[in-house]
């Protein structure tokens, strides 16, 4: 039996082609996929910058994920037929510390959905046993639209960012970048507590959408004086937290100026590979006690919270799904999702 699947086949080809449906062992899940989408990673993999997407790899991208239970092997318990999941893409080996420690998205040895392994763009998605054993699939409620739970990822990762530094109630927090992840940091700043949040972005139709979204002000980094804005938009005395959701070397350098005293920073976007250094004011660190932090990706864990913060519905992500797409103009898909313009791009198997 074959499938539809949307394959990677090296910088700049993604071809939808016909594949057998996954086999599925005793201690695996097979998905039927309802909604993937598109996120800034898929993009690296489909521009064919991931490392783990090596020349000559052929893969099934995709690891924003809902499906539900087509078939279980005879040893799983718990799940059943018809079940609507949202499945946390990454896999520790499982004996080292940092996936003992509940961190398995530092695992050095990691697997992913849709990274290491192929993913969920395609009708059927095999989900291997280390996942089924680590908690990895998570019920959805039955009133979230399953593109919106497929947010749950990004959410995840974002919760993980807002962890390190703190974000709660009473803070003013400077988001730099209002690309998805960056509209996802607002919306998060606020639930847990914010006073106000700022918005840094060169883009006048994404300053628009933060607005739409919950910003309290947002910033033409290129037309006005971003910390002045801050400065006043705090009391005179910085941001108690800065997250930099571009990966742009300027933002980083520009955080410990921006940070209040005390202040937390995030470096939550990463750079590229062969430009990541930048020049760091040491003083601003040391004489204003700043934290500088960094985060990666999400563990399960982080997609447990963000599940349990999405079936709530405490926090409406509907508005982040700008564009729909059949998995059949998938390539078509990835050009929309890369224009600048959509939040996030689903693909309908």
């Amino acid at each position: 039996m074959n499938m539809l699947a949307a394959v990677y086949h090296g910088p700049h080809d993604i071809r939808v082609e016909s594949v057998p449906v996954p086999e599925i062992g005793p201690d695996e899940v097979l998905l039927r996929v309802l909604r993937a989408n598109i996120c800034g990673t898929d993009l690296r993999i489909f521009h064919g910058g991931h490392r783990l997407y090596a020349p000559g790899a052929r893969r099934i991208p995709g690891h924003e994920v809902v499906g539900e239970v087509a078939a279980v092997g005879e040893r799983v318990r718990g799940y059943a037929p018809g079940q609507r999941l949202f499945v946390a893409p990454n896999m520790g080996r499982g004996d080292s510390r940092e996936t003992i420690s509940g961190n398995n998205n530092l695992d050095p040895h990691f697997e992913a959905i849709g990274i290491t392994m192929d993913g969920a763009f395609a009708e059927y998605l095999r989900v291997p046993a280390a996942a089924v054993r680590g908690g990895n699939l998570m019920p959805v409620a039955a009133d979230v639209d399953p593109a919106v739970a497929a947010l749950i990822e990004p959410l995840a990762c974002v919760w993980r960012g807002q962890n390190k530094v703190g974000v709660g109630a009473g803070d003013v927090v400077l988001v730099m970048g209002a690309g998805p992840i960056g509209v996802l940091h607002v919306m998060l700043a606020r639930l847990r507590g914010a006073t106000r949040v700022i918005v840094s972005e060169p883009a006048a139709g994404r300053r628009e959408q933060a607005l739409r979204l919950g910003a309290d002000r947002a910033v033409d980094p290129l037309g006005e004086d971003l910390a002045a804005i801050v400065r006043a938009q705090s009391d005179g005395r910085g941001a108690d937290v800065v997250i930099t959701a571009a990966p742009v070397k300027a933002l980083q350098e520009q955080a410990v100026a921006l940070a209040a005293v005390g202040g937390r920073i995030n470096f939550f976007g990463g750079l590229p590979k062969d430009d990541a250094l930048i020049r760091l004011d040491s003083n601003a660190v040391h004489y204003k006690e700043l934290i500088v932090t960094g985060t990666t990706a999400c563990s399960t864990y982080d997609c447990l919270r963000a599940a349990e913060i999405v079936n709530s519905g405490r926090l409406d992500l509907a508005p982040l799904i700008t564009a729909e797409f059949p998995l059949a103009e998938a390539v078509a898909a990835f050009a929309a999702a890369a224009d600048g313009k959509n939040l996030r791009v689903t693909l309908v198997p």
